[in-house]
């Protein structure tokens, strides 16, 4: 079914890569009012986003999303204002180092996991207690009181390869996709819909910088079926699915879009 986007998102990481075009998807579906945060400012996000439609209004915030204050009060801000919150993607997150359990400090393991796992969770939770406060949006029986997407990986379902020993990373998208899972059961009575999504490699700046013939991502790039990595755009378009009545009965998934990498 074709899908369109009314109401309020709240987006993290939104000042480059997945998160500011998943923005830009949900903006061209229909989604005029954004609160968008990164720890760095957003300043081309909304430049592109009010090229696109001059009537979008935003609130930019700078924030840390392992900031358990921080966070609540970003909600906060977004209900004052916008009046409510509709959609969020919960998107920040780092790589961390390339290195096995026996190589990584524990201070760096840590570091990934407060930003990957437990800054999610404090988002997701701020979220959670907002959106069981509101109403849902239609009275259409596709209707939710909120819709949530994590950003996980594909290294959220499967170990990661040799090439790409990032174990703390790993082990921080696995947990996203527990949280997700164990709060879409306990909030689908309760009229939000949480989803994850799992990327697989994708074509932002820094991986395009390291494409160099015979680099350690260009050997990645071989092995998945399509022979290609994902545009930003096309995760972009599938979060947009995500949050859509389209995906009305998709709860607690861990939608995996790799081009086919995972199934081999």
């Amino acid at each position: 079914m074709p899908f369109s986007l009314k109401g309020v998102a709240y987006i993290t990481g939104a000042g480059s890569g997945i998160g500011q075009h998943a923005a830009y998807a949900m903006a061209r579906q229909g989604v005029r009012s954004f609160a968008l945060i990164d720890r760095n400012p957003v300043t081309h996000t909304v430049q592109h986003l009010k090229k696109m439609h001059p009537d979008i209004k935003t609130l930019e915030i700078e924030m840390d999303v392992a900031d358990e204050a921080a966070v609540n009060d970003s909600i906060e801000q977004t209900v004052k204002e916008f009046g409510r919150l509709d959609y969020a993607l919960n998107n920040a997150g780092i790589g961390g180092a390339l290195k096995t359990t026996d190589q990584i400090d524990k201070e760096d393991f840590e570091r990934v996991m407060s930003i990957n796992t437990t800054g999610v969770w404090l988002c997701q939770r701020a979220q959670i207690r907002q959106m069981l406060k509101q109403e849902k949006w239609s009275d259409s029986y596709r209707a939710y009181r909120g819709s949530i997407v994590n950003t996980a990986s594909m290294y959220g379902k499967v170990g990661p390869t040799l090439n790409v020993p990032a174990t703390a990373y790993a082990t921080s998208k696995h947990a996203v996709v527990g949280l997700t899972k164990a709060d879409a059961i306990a909030m689908a009575p309760r009229g939000i819909k949480i989803n994850a999504i799992c990327p697989g490699y994708v074509l932002t700046p820094l991986v395009e910088s390291t494409m160099d013939k015979g680099s350690v991502m260009d050997a990645e790039r071989v092995k998945v079926p399509i022979q290609r990595f994902a545009s930003m755009e096309e995760i972009g378009d599938v979060i947009a699915f995500l949050h859509s009545d389209a995906s009305s009965y998709v709860v607690g998934s861990a939608l995996v879009a790799d081009g086919g990498f995972t199934i081999q």
